[in-house]
């Protein structure tokens, strides 16, 4: 296949990256760099900023990933929070827009997403793609994310959005921020705990991609995170356990919001507990179903 990503040089972006040159796929980055950092791939520049993108340059693609945004683990200040918003929403309108315009047209458009969308919920609660859009900053960002490639709809290009939850790798993220103080003996308890935290291995994410590149029939929103989520003192427990550290020192829901402000409530003191519905009634197995298997994978 031929295949396009934005926001390759990402975690997610450099695991699908070698993943498809391994099965020897033609890869295209889409970049704001016009010196290519990715070997064995070819290169579009654009700056969804702008906006510019060579839109000649992405006929022809059989898959496009669209990957790019900034980082939400950042605190969230007024300017990040805008951030935040619009790298999502501006590229993703300037990519699709562009796509709506080529002739050759890809078979597939899978835009990243995250399960921010369903808002805070109580553990009791359990949800699926069909469960309505959640409330608070990180839902209002994934509504306007993925109503922002409407064009794409438009032109029937079949898009996929896959709601990611939390990703475990010590290449960033949640857990890379956990590492160091885990490691320390200083890690614990977030909050009362009780905050669920739907999340999927990185080594899954691949897999994931393949699955919804060959089945055509998926369309619309995929929850893409571990059939098993847990409450953030089970992962915490856990964690300890796998890399062999105590896990007794709780932080406080007060301090982490002296710390991280809004962004402290929105990532680490709240969560959901989301089902992979739509990959699990399609067939998909899991191979990193269970949590610890996962971090002892993510810890190598």
């Amino acid at each position: 296949m031929r295949i396009a990503i934005t926001g390759a040089t990402g975690m997610i972006g450099r695991k699908l990256v070698a993943f498809f040159l391994q099965g020897g796929h033609e890869l295209t980055v889409i970049t704001r760099r016009s010196s290519n950092q990715m070997p064995q791939t070819a290169t579009v520049v654009w700056d969804p900023e702008l906006p510019f993108i060579d839109v000649g340059a992405l006929e022809g693609f059989d898959v496009v990933i669209h990957l790019a945004g900034t980082n939400v683990g950042e605190k969230w200040t007024p300017e990040h929070k805008k951030s935040i918003l619009e790298s999502r929403v501006n590229s993703t309108k300037l990519l699709c827009k562009s796509l709506e315009k080529v002739k050759l047209k890809p078979k597939l458009l899978i835009c990243a997403s995250a399960v921010g969308f369903y808002g805070n919920h109580p553990p009791s609660d359990v949800l699926d793609e069909n469960s309505p859009l959640g409330q608070g900053f990180l839902a209002e960002v994934c509504f306007q994310w993925e109503k922002a490639a409407n064009p794409a709809i438009r032109a029937d290009i079949r898009v996929v959005f896959m709601r990611l939850g939390v990703v475990l790798s010590k290449e960033g993220g949640a857990l890379k921020k956990m590492w160091k103080p885990f490691q320390l003996g200083l890690g614990g308890v977030l909050g009362n705990g009780q905050q669920m935290m739907s999340w999927v291995a990185l080594d899954e994410i691949p897999s994931v991609v393949d699955f919804l590149i060959r089945n055509d029939t998926m369309t619309g929103p995929v929850n893409v995170v571990s059939p098993n989520a847990v409450s953030n003192a089970e992962f915490t427990r856990t964690l300890g356990e796998v890399i062999g550290r105590p896990t007794f020192l709780p932080v406080p829901a007060f301090a982490i919001r002296m710390l991280f402000g809004e962004m402290g409530q929105g990532l680490l003191l709240e969560g959901a507990h989301i089902k992979p519905q739509r990959l699990q009634d399609s067939g998909y197995q899991f191979k990193f179903a269970d949590l610890k298997l996962a971090l002892e994978k993510a810890v190598q």
